[in-house]
């Protein structure tokens, strides 16, 4: 065989090559575009308005219009009326979508991240939402050829499907309008990366490995990771007792939990354990929720405080003092009052699950510590903290003010670090419930006459 024809065998082969990387390529591109664009589904939903109002055209026609009476569609003016209002109701429903989406874009990119785009682009309710609306819109405008005045010919069956649509496109706005709200939250945004990073994991990874070795005692694993926010307490009592042995929760209310990873261990010798509904017993969700969970609140109302003081040409410590007021209430009424020590009996009186608990001394750090290290430098703040920090040692029980005392040292030691000026660390360290209120007058008054 002559050399050149082994040359030509092998270029031949990398021409083969290089056309199957274009067409891999092309394959790739079209797919990445039909999964991340927000025309796909927008494009099929309009096809299957345009199928459907063919159809039902075509069964009006087959009937000779006589299927739906026009005294349910009335006459052909009414019908002319009803499409035209369906058709341009379902154009600006649809623009009002887009507009939507567009703004929660620039939202998210401003208050979260640039690279967000393309995970709202993903998102199939926006798509599915907008796709409905057009349909609907393609199948008003193909059914309002089909009225015919002068013979008074009017498609009954296509305007009880327009009806129909126009139903389920105000169920879906709704529910879109729902979807994009819950979509904005901060937790939200964070589980949806997430999700699709986990399954790209599996999918890049298929090989789970071997298994975790368990510890000296059994556990049940979650089977999803999410936020502890609710706990069922009386069912899991009722499993642990059926089971005669012991449930200790492994983390605490509000707490986040990876899959796998163990949610309860198991105490004693349990018989016939049913782990299923003991961990469906505890509501994994996105985030902390307020429906068991005392500490969130005070865990927003000191978020609310501590973004009120940060680092931006906007400080308000004014909203800051008003979260302290909040926070001075919420404590004042836990500080009198016995606290659980996480433990549950059966009617036996067996001890059947334990969970984490907050106490006294946890509160108070949660409600204080971070406000302090924020506003130290805030006369308006550092005093709000210093009046009700001296309120709650009034009324706490005796072996709960040593926390207390220990905050009003912290935060005088703050307040000396963010203020040079011993004048302004003496009327920082005033108590005022107002921040700047009669105290303040009177402090000033007291000075002036100590002057005089």
């Amino acid at each position: 065989m002559p050399w050149h024809a082994g040359r030509s065998d092998e270029l031949a082969q990398t021409l083969l090559d290089a056309e199957r990387y274009r067409s891999a390529v092309k394959s790739f591109r079209l797919l990445d575009s039909i999964r991340n664009g927000l025309w796909f589904v927008p494009v099929v939903c309009v096809i299957a308005g345009i199928t459907l109002s063919l159809v039902t055209v075509a069964v009006d026609r087959s009937t000779d219009f006589k299927l739906i009476p026009q005294t349910i569609t009335g006459g052909p003016d009414i019908a002319i009326a009803i499409l035209s209002t369906v058709a341009a109701s379902m154009v600006s429903l649809a623009a009002l979508v887009l507009t939507i989406t567009m703004v929660v874009v620039q939202l998210a990119m401003g208050q979260f991240s640039p690279r967000i785009v393309q995970t709202f682009l993903r998102d199939k309710p926006s798509q599915i939402a907008i796709g409905l609306f057009v349909a609907t819109f393609a199948h008003a405008i193909l059914a309002l050829r089909e009225v015919d005045v002068e013979k008074g010919s009017v498609p009954g069956l296509a305007i009880l499907v327009a009806f129909l649509l126009v139903l389920i496109s105000i169920v879906v706005l709704v529910l879109y309008v729902h979807h994009i709200g819950r979509s904005l939250r901060v937790a939200s945004l964070m589980e949806l990366v997430g999700k699709q990073t986990r399954k790209l994991l599996d999918e890049v990874y298929p090989d789970e490995g071997p298994a975790a070795q368990d510890g000296p005692e059994p556990t049940v694993a979650a089977r999803r990771s999410g936020v502890v926010s609710h706990i069922g307490y009386q069912e899991l009592v009722d499993l642990a007792s059926r089971a005669s042995c012991t449930l200790e929760l492994v983390p605490a209310l509000g707490e986040f939990v990876p899959a796998g990873a163990p949610l309860f261990l198991v105490h004693g010798e349990p018989s016939d354990l049913d782990e299923e509904a003991v961990t469906k017993e505890v509501v994994l969700g996105l985030e902390r929720t307020l429906d068991q969970d005392v500490a969130y609140g005070l865990r927003m109302l000191v978020d609310i405080a501590e973004r009120s003081l940060s680092d931006s040409p906007f400080q308000d410590p004014t909203t800051a003092v008003q979260a302290i007021d909040r926070l001075h209430d919420c404590l004042r009424q836990l500080a009198r009052r016995p606290f659980p020590d996480g433990t549950h009996r059966d009617e036996a009186g067996d001890v059947r699950l334990t969970t984490p608990v907050m106490d006294w001394n946890g509160y108070v750090h949660l409600a204080f510590e971070e406000i302090r290290l924020a506003g130290a430098a805030s006369p308006q703040v550092t005093r709000r903290l210093q009046a009700a920090l001296e309120d709650l040692k009034t009324v706490a029980l005796p072996d709960r003010r040593s926390v207390l005392d220990s905050q009003l040292e912290l935060l005088a030691q703050s307040t000396r670090d963010a203020v040079t000026n011993p004048q302004d660390i003496t009327m920082g360290l005033s108590p005022d419930r107002l921040g700047f209120g009669v105290q303040a007058d009177g402090a000033a008054f007291a000075e002036d006459s100590g002057s005089r």
